[in-house]
């Protein structure tokens, strides 16, 4: 109940925070599982809230164990369908609960499910694939040995901005990935480097390759104009939609630039403290109205999430 809950409320959050999401391969949302997305992982835990609002299907996703320390954050996790995932870096002795999170995923495939994977193993903002982890490889070739028609669909994520509210975000489907594709009876080592070139060659495809300093071929590649009527129609609505979530915003924005600007976690925390504020938000903000204006003008209320929309739409998803 909790991840369906929260399912609807990000699809409709990830409608005002991203200013449009661009799918070469839409029909793909549709797909029924048994599946394997394996992703780049540029943006945090928001690659993973994006992917799961997309998708019709509900999508398990695997993250990084030392934010399952505590018991009830771990029972928490779980219940938003999210499976640890345990680095040498957080501990050697926590490598061999991966075993257990692997059956786990055997399960949900069993089940037809859908679990996605960051593939590159370490989240960093930037506009570049990074060498493979061999994790995939082996989940997917533990899936076929145990005869699970599973189908790995790599999936190329790109933002036009970390830091911008009112963002561009790049969805890239590359061609899947099935049993067929590798050879079963090669040696492990063999197996696993050969998965990761066919995964290496479909990511390549969709991650775009930009120098963080090279503003220009942000601004051509990530971009998407704005057209003119638009701007137009939705300048006042823009201008009002700013003054009344200014306050929110500016003040999440403050708390947590500085602890997270350096960790590459900002837009993620953004996105997620929006989430759970804004409605709380939009209650103060009713209260207000309804003590200095009257009670019949909380009825305006229901329109501000619009009137933020408005203004994501006329603001540009690039740095100029």
């Amino acid at each position: 109940m909790l991840y369906r809950l929260l399912k609807i409320a990000s699809r409709l959050a990830i409608r005002i925070y991203c200013r449009k999401v661009i799918i070469n391969h839409p029909a793909h949302l549709r797909s029924k599982g048994p599946i394997l997305l394996a992703c780049n992982h540029p943006n945090s835990f928001l690659d993973s809230v994006i992917i799961d609002t997309l998708f019709d299907q509900p999508v398990w996703s695997l993250a990084r164990g030392d934010a399952f320390k505590k018991p009830f954050i771990a029972r928490l996790l779980k219940k938003l369908y999210i499976l640890p995932v345990y680095r040498t870096s957080e501990g050697v002795e926590n490598l061999s609960s991966n075993y257990q999170t692997f059956e786990d995923c055997i399960r949900l495939f069993r089940q037809k499910g859908i679990v996605t994977i960051f593939s590159e193993g370490k989240c960093i903002n930037e506009w570049h694939l990074r060498p493979l982890k061999k994790g995939t490889a082996r989940l997917a070739i533990k899936a076929w040995e145990e005869k699970i028609p599973l189908t790995v669909l790599p999936v190329a994520i790109n933002y036009s901005s970390f830091t911008r509210f009112g963002k561009n975000v790049f969805i890239h489907f590359g061609e899947p990935i099935r049993v067929t594709d590798i050879d079963l009876q090669s040696p492990d080592g063999a197996r696993n480097i050969a998965f990761n070139k066919i995964l290496q060659r479909e990511l390549e495809k969709g991650v775009m390759e930009i120098d963080k300093k090279d503003l220009l071929t942000q601004k051509q590649k990530l971009s998407i104009p704005i057209a003119r009527w638009k701007k137009i129609l939705l300048f006042i609505p823009a201008i009002i939609g700013w003054l009344l979530h200014a306050p929110l915003y500016l003040t999440i924005k403050s708390l947590i630039w500085k602890r997270t600007r350096d960790n590459d976690h900002y837009d993620s925390v953004m996105v997620g403290l929006l989430l759970v504020l804004y409605p709380i938000y939009l209650l103060l903000t009713a209260t207000a109205i309804g003590i200095l204006a009257g009670p019949i003008y909380t009825a305006a209320i229901p329109a501000m999430p619009i009137l933020a929309w408005s203004y994501v739409q006329v603001t540009p998803a690039v740095k100029a």
